[in-house]
């Protein structure tokens, strides 16, 4: 495992790398086509969610999550951890935290379902990931020290059992270490540096294949944890890759880069451009342009001159100003390129000088948003 690139079963990532998320096996407005073209190596799926929508038995019947979704690059599939946190934790009624796992019953199901640390890595190896990520208890990292406490203690129990597990089946299905997915341990602790310390230690002492960040990566306000982030950073070997999960914020994907992180997942982009927020890459950052302004009416020039994705090198401003007034979808799928080849664009500039190859067959910080950032 080189720190430039990531080896995986369905290809290999130039490092650093964004990630969009296909919560639901699919990036909105866009088709597996789109994201090639602008220049995306692999997306996020997510095991509680797709468990329940389109099930297990029917992702199994349409070949697992890459032939489904028609994307023969890398998967990663996120095991749950977030949503029990961003759902249990914030609404008790919808389901319940136990040493065993989650259990939980959706709003207008007709059962309930549970999902044990054994039963994520199971789902994630039949979905065919390619990097599978251990059930864990995420935190705000403004919980109390109790909660923070029980979280790292169940991570780590859970992470012990999902890799015995994850040994069993790729035993069982005698895959070599160049067929086998990686596994990723996530490190929680909220804003202690004992906890994050404690967690990160008995993590590495398993062995994973990688870790990730875990925890709500903002502050109250809505500002990223740097120095809880880079302490977290600082625990794991740097050879070793980590991913700061639910960092996509252009802003924060270079803060974290500089940490040493070097993958990342958020749909922030993708939500931005949705909304008519897109992202112009310039020497000092990404600034915005908002298309439902009045001055982008008559405005005869693309988005951004240096991009060379398809928005911009087809269609002017004043064009997408016109789409997005009128509701039409095409502006979905079309600001949706154009702030994921922006975040592409962006993560190519951090690699290092030749490390760049030609995407897979070719053809200021605010508020950012899992997991969030």
């Amino acid at each position: 495992m080189h720190s430039d690139s990531l080896h995986l079963p369905h290809g290999t990532l130039d490092l650093p790398a964004f990630l969009p998320d296909a919560t639901l096996g699919v990036v909105r407005a866009v088709d597996a086509t789109d994201l090639e073209q602008c220049g995306i190596q692999a997306v996020v799926m997510n095991t509680f969610h797709l468990m329940q929508r389109p099930g297990s038995s029917t992702i199994a019947a349409l070949g697992g999550l890459h032939h489904m979704s028609g994307w023969p690059h890398p998967i990663v599939t996120d095991s749950g951890g977030f949503q029990a946190y961003s759902l249990i934790r914030e609404n008790p009624g919808f389901g319940r935290l136990s040493e065993r796992g989650l259990t939980f019953q959706p709003e207008g199901a007709a059962r309930k379902y549970q999902l044990t640390p054994e039963k994520s890595v199971q789902l994630q190896l039949a979905y065919g990931a390619d990097v599978v990520i251990c059930l864990d208890d995420c935190t705000h990292a403004d919980a109390p020290p109790a909660v923070q406490e029980e979280s790292v203690r169940r991570t780590v129990d859970w992470a012990r059992r999902g890799k015995v597990e994850f040994a069993r089946i790729v035993a069982q299905r005698e895959l070599g270490e160049g067929a086998r997915p990686l596994l990723f341990a996530v490190i929680q602790g909220g804003a202690s540096r004992e906890l994050r310390r404690r967690c990160a230690e008995e993590l590495l002492a398993m062995g994973f294949d990688g870790y990730g960040y875990g925890g709500w990566p903002l502050d109250a306000h809505g500002h990223l944890l740097r120095d809880v982030l880079a302490y977290t950073r600082e625990l794991v070997p740097a050879e070793l890759p980590m991913h700061a999960l639910g960092v996509g914020h252009p802003a924060s994907v270079v803060d974290c880069w500089r940490m040493g992180y070097r993958l990342f997942d958020c749909a922030l982009p993708t939500r931005d451009a949705r909304h008519g927020r897109l992202y112009v890459l310039g020497d000092e950052g990404v600034s915005y342009v908002y298309i439902n302004d009045q001055r982008h009416i008559k405005r005869n020039t693309p988005l951004d001159p240096e991009c060379d994705g398809l928005c911009c090198s087809r269609y002017s401003v004043g064009y997408l100003h016109h789409l997005f007034k009128v509701g039409d979808s095409l502006f979905l799928r079309l600001a949706t390129l154009h702030n994921l080849r922006a975040m592409t664009r962006l993560t190519a500039r951090l690699r290092p000088v030749g490390a760049v190859r030609e995407p897979p067959n070719p053809a200021p910080t605010e508020h950012h948003g899992r997991r969030a950032g």
